[in-house]
């Protein structure tokens, strides 16, 4: 497994190492001694999956405070996604930029999403499944979230918008 930095202070996009053969593919896409050994978060204690019916749904931008703020690992199952992270640590080098990648199952790359990240993303095609691992449990008392659009942050979304939940429309702007 490979950890390429991102521009975000401790954000890292994940590349499996893939061996092919006349069956296939096989990749490890977690292990908790290779994220030790680079320093990063190793224990997840939830997985959830997402699925997005259709092409141009947005999902976020979310985070949790502390005590539980959480370290997410996100991978694409199924479709692709456009994946975005923005750094909410004030202390940060990085407060308040954000980070975008697309992640496909084409691509097999995964992120590793700090604590203290607002993340988002957007399907690029119907059908895309998204499985997440998280190094803290929900607690929606401490969910919070940032409109997806929010000027502050400029992010470009790369297809338009066909669905958003209202709790994602209600989320406020930085401003």
């Amino acid at each position: 497994m490979h950890f390429i930095a991102t521009r975000l202070d401790g954000a890292y996009i994940v590349e499996p190492e893939p061996h092919e053969d006349n069956r296939g593919l096989f990749a490890r896409t977690y292990c908790a001694r290779e994220f030790r050994e680079a320093g990063l978060v190793d224990a997840f204690v939830q997985c959830n999956t997402s699925w997005n019916a259709r092409k141009g749904t947005i999902r976020g931008l979310h985070y949790q405070i502390s005590p539980s703020s959480e370290v997410k690992l996100v991978r694409c199952t199924a479709g692709a996604l456009w994946d975005v992270i923005v750094d909410l640590r004030p202390a940060s080098s990085t407060y308040l930029q954000h980070f975008a990648v697309e992640l496909t199952t084409r691509n097999r790359l995964g992120l590793y999403i700090p604590a203290m990240f607002a993340h988002g993303f957007q399907a690029l095609e119907d059908t895309t499944e998204v499985f997440y691992q998280m190094s803290d449990f929900y607690t929606p008392k401490l969910s919070r979230g940032i409109r997806y659009n929010d000027p502050k942050l400029g992010i470009s979304w790369p297809i338009p918008l066909t669905s958003i939940s209202d709790q994602d429309l209600s989320w406020p702007s930085l401003e």
